[in-house]
């Protein structure tokens, strides 16, 4: 049974949705004001993969991610570019809709826009001044923590604990130093809309509050993002959403570790900062994907180019395999039904927390097992196995491709293998068996890196070389 690691405390839960068979999940999104980074695409993956696999246990799942479309930092950039901030952040909705795209992200049910949602928040922020937890100041809206008692229970932290060592910017019209803008009063040269405080625009924390509770109601089953949002953007949400309602905000909450770049912060400073189109232009983006879920979803990720390079080279290994599997099967409109121990060994492994880094070893079993079979001539085992990896794939989000179409593009790129058929094994030994006698030890070398590479280990021996392979099998 599926069970989450849930934020708010701290540990493992079996997961029960509110409505049976339902789920209402929410996942903050973007700040389109620049392209989106290998950052962005680990949110985007995790949650895209937490997604399809409530879909597969069979959960008719209404998934909301949004777009902040208004915000200090887009009303910056575009006044740099001498440009509206609407134009600005539809630039960059449109790259993030094509990479999210490019790396196989299914579309949420729905993605709103803050600047869509203003009446919504300021029923919101009416609701909090009538119930005595928010305060108008100079224009300026505010919402009182101290005034709410749970505030910290995500972040697990108590209000005088924040205040120590606190870089909290001193304003004179709050009533506590950690009070937060619920609403801003209007700037020159910003957006701004009318509002029973003067014309102003939202608070960033606020806008979150007024898209999850206008599609999915309150409370709601899973809202996600990345662990820096915790504190406060999350936390700020259920301040203002369960002191407006009176009722719980969301059951799980759900957040993906950072991403680090060869073990350093990713900053344009240090030279080091991957934007998802730089690494798909260069590489496959199945193979970033298959990098982004290689490591548990709240793990920090060390992200390197030689990762997503081994990456691809693997998936190419599997695309032979599914390739050679299709061959022998014939017709793959066979492949529909789903039954196989594979599939429950993939279960077992994505109940436990959605946990990616070990279902991709069930993968790696599968590939194992299905050459074993395809060796063997096992027929039932070839189409049990080839069905289980299908499914597996679907949920993944990975092995979705065509295998011949897959490996055509990739012989054009000159990075696929030659199919290793016993036959082709015993060839390449041959080969290198002659290389060797004419002392061209080189060539010799390279065909033994090759095999090894695709899992065919050899042993020299007084009578002759001998092979096995990473799954036992032996010549």
């Amino acid at each position: 049974m599926l069970h989450f690691h849930n934020t708010l405390s701290g540990k493992a839960e079996l997961f029960t949705s509110f409505t049976p068979g339902k789920v209402r999940m929410y996942v903050c999104g973007v700040t389109p004001y620049d392209s989106s980074h290998i950052g962005h695409a680990q949110a985007m993956v995790t949650f895209d993969v937490v997604y399809r696999y409530l879909k597969f246990l069979g959960y008719d799942v209404t998934f909301i991610r949004n777009f902040t479309d208004v915000d200090d930092k887009i009303i910056n950039r575009a006044n740099e570019r001498g440009i509206s901030s609407r134009q600005l952040s539809e630039q960059y909705i449109d790259e993030y809709t094509q990479d999210a795209q490019a790396l196989g992200c299914q579309p949420p049910t729905h993605e709103p826009r803050a600047t869509q949602h203003i009446p919504e928040m300021i029923a919101i922020i009416q609701e909090l001044e009538a119930k005595g937890l928010a305060y108008s100041t100079d224009g300026d809206v505010y919402f009182a923590v101290d005034k709410f008692p749970g505030y910290g229970k995500l972040s697990h932290r108590r209000l005088d604990d924040m205040m120590a060592g606190a870089r909290v910017e001193v304003d004179e019209r709050k009533h506590h130093p950690m009070d937060f803008a619920l609403w801003k009063s209007s700037k020159p040269g910003e957006p701004t809309w009318d509002s029973p405080w003067g014309p102003g625009r939202p608070g960033w924390h606020i806008e979150c509050s007024a898209m999850s509770s206008k599609y999915l109601g309150q409370p709601f089953d899973i809202h996600g993002g990345g662990s820096d949002l915790i504190f406060p953007h999350h936390e700020n949400e259920i301040a203002q959403s369960e002191g407006a309602k009176g009722c719980e905000f969301a059951r799980y909450w759900l957040h993906n570790g950072m991403v680090t770049v060869e073990q350093q912060k990713m900053s344009k400073s240090l030279g080091n900062f991957l934007t998802i189109r730089d690494v798909r232009t260069k590489t496959l983006p199945e193979a970033l994907r298959w990098v982004l879920i290689s490591t548990h979803y709240r793990m920090p990720l060390d992200f390197s180019m030689r990762k997503v390079e081994e990456a691809e080279k693997g998936l190419t290994r599997i695309y032979e395999t599914l390739a050679r599997a299709d061959a022998t099967l014939g017709d793959s409109s066979e492949l529909e039904t789903q039954n196989s121990k594979l599939e429950a060994r993939f279960r077992e492994a994505m109940d436990d927390d959605c946990n990616t880094a070990r279902a991709l070893g069930v993968v790696f079993d599968g590939i194992r097992d299905l050459n074993r079979a395809l060796d063997a001539g096992q027929m039932a085992d070839v189409l049990g196995l080839r069905q289980g990896l299908a499914a597996i794939g679907a949920v993944l989000g990975i092995m979705n491709e065509d295998p011949t179409r897959f490996l055509e593009a990739q012989k054009q790129r000159g990075l696929t293998h030659t199919q290793l058929t016993p036959d082709v094994i015993e060839q390449l030994i041959a080969e290198r068996a002659a290389a060797r006698k004419a002392k061209d030890f080189k060539r010799g070398d390279a065909i033994r890196d090759q095999l090894a590479e695709q899992g065919v280990i050899l042993k020299d021996s007084p009578t002759g070389t001998t092979w096995t392979t990473e799954g036992g099998v032996k010549a």
